[in-house]
């Protein structure tokens, strides 16, 4: 393995999720009139509790108290029968030779079922039926750090034994590139637009991720 630790976020990043997870909020909340590519657009990469907090604030609707609970069960209905990994990952998980983490402001359940309902589990130390996670799936939930805190990055390195400036977050939300900023962590940035090869730091197909990492790696080389 090269010394270079790749940090993944998960939904929209690794798992095509993010369509799914504003979905159930319009299947349980008829009075959102938005569709779900502008709820995407808002709410990318945002924490849930802050979430649910700009739905009541802008439709003036209360939520029940249960409300996290019953969307939650709609995500992983939705989740088993729809979820897809983004184009390309499995390919480049295949072939990656760095060491990978999983960094997601999900909850760790969720993370595990995303995983497993995609068959990337095995990709990050995961036995899909025993549900073994070996220090290589970190939840906001459990650190108490969401993006665009840095805590969340900052704590994935350390558990993988590496160093923020040995890292590279892959994410594809501004809150998470934000967080990998804030924890002095190289980030590239997925986009879900074609035609963002060019640009600095952005990349729009997983399957020409490790000529970036590759590059990453030897320039991180160079100047050491």
């Amino acid at each position: 393995m090269k010394h270079l630790c790749i940090i993944f976020d998960l939904d929209g990043t690794l798992v095509d999720s993010e369509r799914l997870c504003n979905q159930a909020f319009i299947d349980l909340l008829p009075f959102i009139n938005e569709s779900v590519d502008s709820l995407i657009l808002r709410y990318r990469g945002r924490k849930l509790a802050l979430i649910l907090a700009d739905i009541e604030m802008r439709y003036g609707e209360k939520l029940p108290r249960d409300f996290e609970v019953t969307y939650r069960h709609r995500v992983n209905e939705l989740f088993e029968f729809y979820l897809q990994p983004i184009t390309g990952v499995p390919e480049m998980l295949k072939t990656l030779e760095y060491p990978a983490c999983v960094a997601s402001s999900a909850p760790i359940a969720k993370i595990r079922q995303a995983l497993n309902v995609t068959n990337l589990s095995h990709y990050f130390g995961v036995d899909a039926e025993r549900l073994v996670v070996r220090h290589r799936l970190f939840s906001s939930y459990d650190v108490g750090s969401w993006k665009p805190a840095p805590g969340l990055f900052l704590y994935a390195a350390d558990k993988m034994g590496f160093s923020p400036e040995s890292c590279v977050v892959i994410e594809d939300s501004d809150v998470g590139i934000q967080a990998a900023y804030s924890a002095g962590i190289y980030a590239l940035k997925y986009s879900h637009e074609e035609g963002a090869e060019e640009q600095n730091h952005v990349f729009s197909n997983m399957r020409y991720l490790i000529k970036r990492l590759d590059k990453i790696y030897l320039m991180k080389c160079d100047r050491s």
